[in-house]
């Protein structure tokens, strides 16, 4: 199990938080997914290591962005 923390930036409301854990969270391999609003930090734990590419693409569809 590998545990990865990013920092998410442009999220206002708990509407962005559902949008950026359903997306990250459909990634193949993705156990569990935490998103904290006041701070943008975003973990995701995951049966393997994730690409970066994999989880900044997810975000950028839910229409934030990775710092």
């Amino acid at each position: 199990m590998t545990e990865t923390s990013y920092t998410v930036t442009g999220m206002t409301c708990e509407h962005c938080v559902k949008a950026v854990t359903e997306e990250v969270g459909a990634i193949d391999g993705v156990q569990s997914v935490v998103v904290d609003l006041p701070t943008g930090a975003l973990t995701v734990v995951s049966a393997a290591g994730l690409s970066d590419e994999a989880v900044r693409a997810a975000v950028d569809e839910a229409g934030y962005q990775v710092a």
